[in-house]
């Protein structure tokens, strides 16, 4: 019985110390990465705003739909690992920039991410800038110790690498 309630009492202490830390860590980040591809700028960004595609090259996405956003604003829905987000367009330059954000406050997370297509020599550069938060403080140890700011960003360029040489 005693040995259950060291175990016990170091799970607390563990738990208590993820909390106190996730409440230390700022709210909001900005992480950002680039990478260049031998594709035009009109290419990718054709690939990128295509949302309803999203399934056939993203596997972590099941499923997107068109809605109808605030203001009239072009938003989509996406199911997926990550569960279903909302997601509206901000900004829309074709060819140059692109900045979506998550419209839905219930969940843990949110943000925005910018797009900028950069014409190259050897293709274009698509740098994304994420613009995040995240509200709890549990998954903000998990996403600054464990996943990283960056590792969405990352999966995104591995998929989008494979779709454009595919």
């Amino acid at each position: 019985m005693k040995i259950a309630l060291i175990v016990l009492g170091v799970l607390v202490a563990v738990v208590l110390l993820g909390v106190v830390v996730g409440w230390s860590l700022p709210v909001h980040h900005r992480a950002s990465r680039e990478v260049t591809y031998a594709a035009s700028p009109e290419r990718i960004y054709d690939v990128i705003t295509n949302v309803e595609d999203f399934p056939a090259w993203r596997p972590k996405v099941k499923s997107v739909e068109q809605v109808a956003g605030p203001n009239g604003a072009r938003s989509f829905r996406e199911s997926g690992a990550d569960g279903v987000i909302l997601y509206v367009v901000d900004e829309a330059v074709p060819g140059r920039r692109l900045v979506t954000r998550i419209a839905d406050d219930k969940l843990p997370f949110g943000g925005k991410w910018t797009y900028e297509l950069i014409p190259v020599p050897a293709g274009t550069t698509l740098r994304i800038t994420e613009d995040g938060e995240v509200h709890n403080p549990i998954f903000r140890l998990v996403s600054r110790f464990v996943f990283g700011h960056r590792a969405t960003i990352d999966n995104y360029f591995g998929d989008l690498g494979r779709k454009l040489s595919g």
